[in-house]
């Protein structure tokens, strides 16, 4: 066989391999993401079936800047209006952190908090609490290192129970103590007990309260093996744990999908819902956070970071284990990786926003319309979320969750 022969040959083979592995996400998808609507009504009747909401989270950050006035009105206007056209989940970038609402000891700056949870509660976007602990050094206020250890532990216990009391219900999920396998001040200080304490303390102030782990690395790989031990430890001290939260930003220009793919399987043992909390692309091993933070994309680097997108989000999307996806910043004003960024400053979408658009609000969206048969029915399968059903101009709202499966409409 001529060399030119092997090398085409090769490349079938590789092309090959890339569109089985597109099918079988596609297939993931229709069996993990899809359920089945019936509506029931009489024969030949009008039938429309339009998706108005998704089960999944695909969602961002929201920034202070937004909330406080720092912006201008009129982005600040554009990104709500950016974000509630292309997000249903979001999760307060910064004003939550400790060390940013008590800076200065008993001096709690709740307000920007309250006004993202009055605009979102407005709008029906639940939001994730990042975070309610920081336990790497860095983060930890001067004022709190400089607790003796029983002053520690009852501003640990203060900061739960406030945060548990003041927002109960309001917030979907929390983290509770932020990238734990990196650094934990508060344990090495007063020993591996003290997060069930402060997990405990969050709860009597909110006994509902969801409390998830979150970390970095993770889905590289490179502390997978250290991730799942840390949460096999802070389960079998009784650490209420109801999720697990991995950040979606140590890749460089690309992510490598093996990694990504094997990291999730093996978190999905603990049969815990997965959150991808803190997604960019490109991400902070990239050049454009590490070496040259000003450097502007070139139009093949656009359209590379859109594919990497597409991709990162299908085997995502595809997998059973993961909920949701939260952008970390999707408008280049603000976001600490503005390359990574769906929208330019001027808010000109990139290639990226509209590979997300096409997934988020096209292929992974159900509009139907059709007669209902002889028999009266009409069978449609659908993505998981809310839907506006309508039989012979008459609406109906419906939820059709994964958690059932299938859902009957019955409509004359």
């Amino acid at each position: 066989m001529k060399q030119g022969t092997i090398v085409v040959s090769a490349l079938f083979i590789l092309g090959a391999a890339a569109f089985g592995a597109e099918a079988g996400l596609d297939a993931a998808i229709a069996k993990h993401r899809m359920g089945t609507l019936v509506i029931r009504t009489t024969p030949g009747a009008q039938v429309s079936v339009e998706q108005t909401g998704s089960e999944f989270w695909f969602g961002a950050t929201l920034p202070a800047g937004i909330f406080t006035g720092r912006a201008s009105p009129e982005d600040i206007a554009k990104f709500k209006e950016i974000f509630l056209s292309h997000f249903n989940a979001g999760v307060i970038e910064s004003a939550f952190k400790w060390h940013d609402m008590e800076r200065e000891r008993g001096q709690v700056n709740y307000s920007i908090v309250d006004t993202m949870l009055e605009w979102a509660g407005r709008e029906n976007i639940p939001l994730r609490g990042h975070c309610i602990f920081w336990g790497v050094p860095n983060y930890v206020q001067k004022w709190v290192q400089a607790l003796d250890d029983d002053g520690l532990r009852r501003a640990l216990e203060q900061r739960g129970r406030s945060i548990g009391a003041r927002y109960r219900g309001r917030f979907a999920e929390y983290d509770l103590n932020n990238e734990m396998i990196h650094a934990n001040y508060y344990a090495q200080r007063l020993g591996p007990e003290i997060v069930k304490r402060m997990a405990q303390s969050v709860k009597e102030g909110d006994p509902n309260a969801r409390l998830f782990v979150n970390d970095y690395d993770i889905l590289t790989g490179k502390r997978l093996d250290d991730y799942v031990k840390h949460i096999r430890e802070l389960l079998d001290m009784g650490v209420p744990i109801e999720g697990i939260g991995v950040q979606g930003h140590l890749h460089d220009e690309t992510f490598d999908p093996a990694a990504l793919r094997s990291a999730l399987d093996e978190l999905a043992k603990f049969k815990l819902p997965i959150r991808v909390t803190e997604f960019n692309m490109p991400g902070q091993r990239s050049r454009f956070y590490r070496t040259d933070r000003k450097a502007q994309l070139t139009g093949d680097e656009e359209r590379a970071k859109a594919d990497n997108l597409r991709r990162y989000f299908r085997i995502c999307f595809a997998h059973p284990a993961v909920t949701g996806i939260l952008m970390w910043g999707f408008w280049e004003g603000a976001n600490w990786i503005p390359q990574s960024s769906l929208y330019k400053r001027d808010w000109t979408p990139t290639p990226a926003a509209e590979a997300y658009r096409d997934l988020v609000q096209k292929q992974w969206r159900t509009r139907w319309t059709g007669s209902a048969d002889a028999a009266g029915q009409a069978v449609v399968r659908a993505f998981y979320g809310r839907y506006r059903v309508t039989v012979n101009g008459k609406e109906t709202a419906v939820t059709l969750s994964r958690a059932e499966g299938a859902r009957q409409v019955f409509a004359e």
